[in-house]
């Protein structure tokens, strides 16, 4: 079976497929309309929300003008960033001019000024870079979204500190001390939106900043494991669990589950409190922040043995 593809209306009736034909191929389900004059050369695929807005977003880009550039969650979905619990139901394009911003059903336009080097190209789609699109969600979206785009940005070697840097202080935009708050607070060693999630809950919950990704070894030099969030002070180690509730799902080993206890048993002998929480427990993270303040209490007084390493900020 062919690979589904994307077609204009234009490109159909060039290729000798008539009005008519477009609408007995959209009716029996053989093609979809992904939006006016646009389709998809195969029924309803079972795609992501990112998939189905990348769809949305070629088919639209196409349509437009040459001076358009395919912006904020687009751009995210384009360049492979994270849009978590972002809305995805339009396409949102940016034109290089000061006004004549509208909102359509299917199309945000965004009326800003865009330097030459804040485009690029991607698959021959005009895009705005990655700083340029990290720094507008973060003026735009909540710190927690915007956190959970720029960590894994970094993360990716899409982008560093000091560019984040340079595109919020290059222009002064409304929400630009929004957005240099994100940035001051961004850590690329963070492997996934869960952990970049965890680290705002812990901030806002008034709890000192975890080591990020430390090591953890045994007074002969033994290395334990690596953990998500080490707080040194407070002897609790910190761990998200993102597989925890798709176990079943996934079919785990129940060797790689014995793994993990072992390796949390040998973590506690050490003198560590081992908190591991996951998607479910981030929705209130009230209560994440009083089990890490339980396990510190009950870490209190306890003699940890071994040392730790940290790893490089990103």
């Amino acid at each position: 079976m062919d690979a589904p593809q994307l077609i204009s209306r234009r490109q159909a009736l060039a290729s000798g497929i008539s009005d008519s034909e477009l609408q007995r191929l959209c009716r029996s389900g053989q093609w979809r309309r992904v939006r006016a004059g646009h389709y998809l050369t195969a029924p309803e695929p079972e795609l992501t929300p990112a998939g189905r807005h990348l769809i949305l977003a070629l088919a639209t880009c196409e349509a437009m003008s040459d001076d358009a550039v395919a912006s904020h969650c687009s751009a995210l979905v384009i360049h492979g960033l994270p849009t978590w619990s972002l809305p995805l139901d339009r396409v949102h394009v940016t034109r290089n001019r000061s006004n004549g911003g509208r909102i359509r059903k299917q199309l945000v336009l965004h009326a800003a000024l865009l330097a030459p080097d804040e485009i690029t190209l991607v698959n021959g789609l005009r895009v705005t870079t990655v700083p340029r699109t990290v720094i507008d969600l973060a003026r735009s979206a909540s710190f927690e979204q915007a956190v959970a785009i720029g960590d894994s940005a970094l993360r990716q070697g899409l982008t560093t500190a000091d560019e984040l840097r340079e595109q919020v202080s290059h222009r002064r935009r409304r929400g630009s001390l929004k957005a240099t708050r994100v940035v001051a607070f961004l850590d690329g060693r963070s492997e996934s939106v869960g952990e970049s999630r965890s680290r705002v809950a812990i901030q806002q919950g008034g709890l000192p900043a975890p080591e990020l990704q430390a090591r953890i070894f045994t007074d002969d030099e033994v290395c334990v494991g690596r953990v998500d969030f080490l707080f040194a002070d407070m002897g609790v180690i910190g761990e998200f669990d993102e597989k925890v509730e798709h176990r079943n799902e996934f079919h785990l080993p129940a060797q790689l589950v014995t793994t993990e206890q072992n390796r949390d048993d040998r973590l506690r002998a050490l003198g560590w409190m081992v908190v591991r929480w996951t998607w479910a427990e981030l929705a209130d993270p009230a209560h994440l922040i009083r089990r890490l303040r339980a396990a510190a209490d009950a870490a209190a007084g306890v003699r940890r043995a071994g040392h730790w390493t940290s790893t490089p900020k990103v």
